[in-house]
């Protein structure tokens, strides 16, 4: 049974969604004011992940994820690049896709953008005021954190603290605005020269929390399965669009709450932000790295822990990698001289292999526990396309569980065969004739010159056999 730690309950429970087979979930994506950095990517890759595992399962996802494209940071940004809050966010979006597409990250069901359900978000805080949960104020619309009783719930705040917080952190003219230091804004009254819409309160623009809800709610509708982000949104994103959902909707929200680690980044282990000046851009990192390698460390963590970045654990991530690449590769290999049928008992071994990955991955999701049993996978690969004789079915049913589990981790394997091109070929044909005709010092100039090629050669019993540097 697939167990996932709800950060509502703060426990560990039984995941049963509304529909059978059916997971509807959310997740907050991107302010798109600049490129993503991999802290950001974190996320997006760990949710994909767990995506990608309920599919195995064969569960249909419908996964939502949202763009904020109406922001102080966009206005700030359209300024600095004397541009338009629509064209920075079309600008930055694009580069997500650019980005999130090298990393091998499935595209969501839908990415709805704020700007595009104004309508909708003026309904959603029309239904607030109508049922006395916010209040107009000279253009601006305020929630009245107070009044659902169980604000704080999510991240185990007190109200009664969060007030004295908050009245520390509220600028004196917008202390005198609000009812109570710790409402906070559904909509926002237009500066002089920003972005605006019409409203009943006159020209604004939405506040931060209330899309998240409108538009979560217009794909999934009032009560959904899963409701994901990273753990900084816990407090005060989540709780205030818990808050202003279910004040509106009468209705349970999301019913699990998962929430991804950080990225972190140097020896104190400090959380990866554009706001601390310490971030990594995921595009640099993939420019200069196999995207697959930065893919496979995010996506090999469980995604509660933090990972820790630096130039080693990528490093190990490469390595890992390549290890799984090489038993692909070797397994392919032996497909020329494989014999028809199966042998049982490596077919049952396969099996076994793939329990024990599931009874990992149900688990929360416990994705270092998981590859275990993909690394345990590949040995059983390479000790079986050792042996004299290997058999199709098998070899078959090997490549097809490697290419499902590690798949889940957003692993594409190269093919072999399509790497070779007809002068290659001739090459490593040149070079066994060498071989056997002991002119060792041809051979080896052919296999120098593979290798700047980024190929190398292996000799084995049953031949020579090469993998992509």
């Amino acid at each position: 049974m697939l167990k996932v730690w709800n950060t509502l309950t703060n426990q560990k429970e039984e995941f049963h969604p509304l529909t059978p087979h059916i997971v509807n979930m959310y997740v907050c994506g991107p302010t798109v004011y600049n490129y993503i950095h991999i802290g950001n990517a974190r996320s997006a890759i760990a949710f994909d992940t767990i995506r990608r595992y309920f599919e195995f399962r064969g569960y249909t996802v419908n996964y939502i994820s949202n763009f904020t494209d109406v922001d102080d940071k966009l206005i700030n940004e359209a300024k600095a690049e004397n541009s338009t809050v629509p064209a920075i966010a079309d600008k930055y979006i694009a580069a997500f896709y650019e980005d999130t597409d090298a990393l091998n990250i499935e595209r969501a069901t839908v990415n709805p953008r704020a700007s595009h359900n104004i309508p909708e978000i003026i309904d959603f805080i029309k239904i607030l005021v109508d049922k006395g949960y916010a209040y107009p104020v000279d253009g601006d619309v305020y929630y009245r954190t107070r009044k659902f009783k169980n604000y704080g719930e999510l991240s185990g705040q007190n109200v009664d603290e969060l007030e004295q917080g908050a009245s520390q952190h509220v600028t004196a003219e917008e202390l005198a605005r609000k009812e109570d230091p710790l409402d906070f804004a559904l909509w926002k009254a237009a500066k002089p020269g920003e972005i605006s819409w019409e409203s009943p309160w006159g020209q604004g623009r939405p506040g931060w929390h209330i899309e998240c809800s409108v538009m979560s709610i217009k794909y999934l509708g009032a009560t959904f399965d899963i409701h994901g982000g990273g753990q900084d949104l816990e407090f005060p994103h989540h709780e205030n669009e818990i808050a202003q959902s279910e004040a509106a909707t009468g209705h349970t929200f999301a019913r699990y709450w998962l929430h991804n680690g950080f990225v972190t980044i140097g020896d104190d282990d400090e959380k990866m932000s554009k706001s601390l000046g310490n971030f990594v851009l995921a595009r640099d990192l993939i420019q200069d790295n196999d995207p697959q390698a930065v893919r496979f460390l995010m996506a090999t963590t469980q995604y509660r822990r933090p990972i820790r970045y630096s130039q080693a654990s990528l490093q190990d991530a490469k390595n890992n990698l390549e290890r799984l690449q090489t038993a692909w590769t070797n397994l392919n290999y032996r497909f020329a001289s494989a014999e028809a049928g199966n042998t049982s008992a490596v077919d049952d071994q396969a099996d076994a292999i793939q329990t024990a990955f599931i009874t990992a991955m149900d688990d929360d999701f416990n994705a270092q526990n998981g590859m275990t049993h993909v690394y345990e996978l590949a040995k059983t690969i390479n000790t079986y396309v050792e042996q004299k004789v290997v058999r199709i079915g098998t070899l078959e049913h090997l490549r097809g569980l490697l290419r499902d589990l590690a798949g889940i981790f957003g692993i594409q394997f190269a093919e072999t065969g399509e790497l070779l091109d007809a002068d290659v070929e001739n090459l490593i044909e040149e070079r066994i004739a060498a071989r056997k005709a002991k002119n060792f010092a041809r051979s080896d100039e052919i296999r120098d010159q593979l290798a700047k090629e980024g190929i190398i050669l292996e000799d084995t019993p049953q031949g020579t056999r090469w993998h992509r540097k």
